[in-house]
């Protein structure tokens, strides 16, 4: 059982075999999966690649993950691992959340340009200490521009879920920032 021509994103012909619900949850996730497979990655080939062992390693074992409590979040997190695990093959050791704050602000067209920077990289410090889910839930929602809804089908997790996740990641946050900003 293998997912084949993942760049077409059409079933194939030796996918006749692939159970019909995974193929459904490989069309509603594999987008997401490679755009968080990129940021990290840098580069889009070796997404899709990563991406593409996720869902191998989803199809060895799709009858198992359908008995996991919550088989999109299980999902998920065999991306995220995948995704490290070919960067890491790769010898890339990239940050978690690296790329995501450098995409907040554009130097470029900003007012005072290195301020611009200086405070994107202080919310990328912020951001690295939040927990992990809140890292994730942060980046679907803001980088992502996805709704408490698509974040929450995304993560396998609860609506309400995503938005007490993101409000303790946001006090979190401003927390952080306002200790910096706090003479000592």
């Amino acid at each position: 059982m293998t997912l084949e021509e993942p760049l077409s994103h059409q079933p194939s012909a030796s996918m006749a075999d692939i159970p019909l619900d995974l193929s459904a949850f490989h069309q509603m996730h594999r987008p997401t999966y490679v755009r968080w497979s990129e940021r990290y990655l840098g580069s889009r080939r070796d997404a899709e690649e990563a991406v593409d062992q996720t869902f191998e390693e989803l199809a060895r074992t799709w009858q198992q993950v359908l008995m996991k409590e919550v088989p999109a979040a299980y999902a998920w997190k065999v991306m995220k691992n995948r995704t490290i695990d070919y960067a890491r093959a790769r010898g890339r050791r990239p940050e978690p959340c690296e790329s995501v704050v450098f995409d907040t602000v554009d130097a470029a067209t900003a007012t005072d340009p290195i301020a611009a920077i200086e405070n994107s990289m202080a919310l990328k410090q912020a951001i690295l200490q939040l927990s992990e889910r809140e890292q994730d839930v942060i980046d679907l929602r803001y980088r992502e521009g996805m709704s408490v809804a698509e974040a929450a089908l995304q993560l396998g997790i609860t609506e309400p879920g995503v938005r007490s996740i993101e409000r303790y990641a946001r006090q979190k946050l401003k927390q952080i920032i306002r200790t910096w900003e706090t003479p000592s």
